[in-house]
């Protein structure tokens, strides 16, 4: 089957997403009035509504909503000045709920079980098929906040250099996005143990998930072989209606989208505030152009790695952040790193950020502030756990994420937003 047509070449254009909770203004609990929101603006109960190059839409939670670019773009600049002017507007829709937007992968003291609401409208058969498969009120499910960064490709060639460089870098991501290491208001020993909920949460039917990094098959009909055709077939026992498709169904952590043309990269948490979100998506998108481009490793090399390989490393980074050791010699020799033995994961990050730096001179600097912040002062796990200093009374929770609002209001990372506030 071929689904080919007019679709973005190589890094034209890319599309990102990003996921907010809905908190009560004065309690910071959940409050889950996206429909009632969304009606509010749209004069009607709806599951989006766009105000030019930003689009507001639902989730499956009721308290979460997405706002993403209404149609793919190359100005990740404007994008994230687009993005944080959005916030902004729909903070002041949601005064009127006696509510606001807050950031970070997961809430730090909602409790899933009790205060999941599922959303009720559009699609709402689809999530109700979820939620009897999987039970969607858990952590992995209904407290957990992303951006996505989709990126496109024309054919099979450009596919296979996207897909490979892709696999590769998954397994560091998060040691530049990890934001949720307090669930259930405690210290979860985890830099982004929203992941480790997102590797699990499906092992009812594990070929949805897989080993989150997806396996090495590079052309579509490999694709459609391998992951979709298994997909069907593993579902088909617990959707015997056939309510899910194969190509919502899966959930890797960066899945094809052959209809659209496009790889959609879904492993990282949410940041404090769109500008250090779109520092993030810009780095690894120029990490990803040094890899196509061959500019590190070849191409063949980068397909070469094995999917348990590449989930090893993966999950030692979800569990320690920024500050996972990297021991493995061949992966290390894909970024170029022959002479070395070890390395942490921010390490390899700035071994590739001066690469990019060489190769694309002008590609971050609008971005340079916020990467050596987080190079500097750590993923923003790291600062929240620091600004918490082992406190983790519900005063002290609040103080900190009431914090993490205002730098969302204000579009500005953490570290900043705390030295003007003492």
């Amino acid at each position: 089957m071929s689904t080919e047509k007019a679709h973005l070449n190589l890094f034209q254009a890319f599309g990102i997403e990003l996921e907010y909770m809905i908190v009560d203004i004065e309690t910071l609990n959940v409050k889950p009035i996206a429909d009632e929101v969304l009606k509010s603006l749209a004069g009607e109960i709806t599951n989006e509504v766009s105000f030019g190059n930003i689009t507001w839409s639902n989730e499956l939670a009721l308290h979460v909503l997405e706002l993403k670019c209404t149609t793919p773009t190359a100005d990740l600049e404007q994008l994230s000045n687009d993005f944080a002017e959005a916030v902004q507007q729909m903070n002041q829709v949601l005064s009127d709920f006696q509510a606001q937007l807050m950031p970070s992968a997961a809430h730090p003291w909602m409790d899933p079980e009790t205060e999941t609401v599922r959303w009720p409208h559009d699609n709402a058969e689809i999530y109700a098929t979820y939620d009897r498969i999987f039970n969607c009120k858990g952590h992995g499910w209904s407290n957990l906040q992303s951006m996505h960064i989709n990126l496109p490709f024309n054919g099979d060639e450009e596919f296979a250099r996207l897909h490979a460089a892709i696999r590769l870098l998954l397994p560091i991501m998060p040691a530049l996005s990890a934001s949720s290491a307090i669930l259930d208001g405690e210290d979860t020993g985890y830099w982004d143990k929203r992941l480790d909920f997102y590797r699990k949460n499906q092992k009812a039917v594990p070929m949805l998930t897989g080993q989150v990094i997806p396996e090495p098959v590079f052309s579509e009909k490999a694709y459609q072989e391998e992951i979709f055709d298994r997909i069907a077939k593993d579902i088909q026992a617990h959707d015997p209606e056939g309510i899910l498709e194969p190509i919502w169904l899966n959930s890797r952590g960066a899945i094809a989208r052959f209809d659209r043309g496009a790889i959609e990269i879904r492993i990282l948490d949410i940041q404090e505030c769109p500008q250090a979100d779109l520092a993030i998506a810009s780095l690894i998108i120029h990490a990803l152009k040094l890899l196509v481009d061959e500019y590190l490793v070849p191409h063949e090399s980068q397909k070469a790695f094995e999917t348990e390989e590449l989930a090893t490393i993966f999950k030692h980074v979800i569990r320690h952040g920024e500050h996972s050791l990297i021991q493995h010699e061949a992966y290390l020799n894909a970024f170029g790193l022959n002479a070395v033995d070890e390395m942490t994961a921010l390490e390899i990050w700035q071994y590739i950020k001066r690469k990019i730096d060489r190769k694309f001179p002008h590609a971050l600097k609008f971005w340079q502030q916020e990467i050596e912040l987080l190079f500097d002062e750590g993923s923003l796990s790291t600062r929240v756990l620091n600004a918490l200093e082992a406190n983790l009374d519900h005063d002290n929770l609040k103080l900190v994420y009431s914090e993490l609002c205002d730098c969302l209001e204000n579009n500005q990372m953490l570290r900043e937003c705390l030295e003007e506030a003492f």
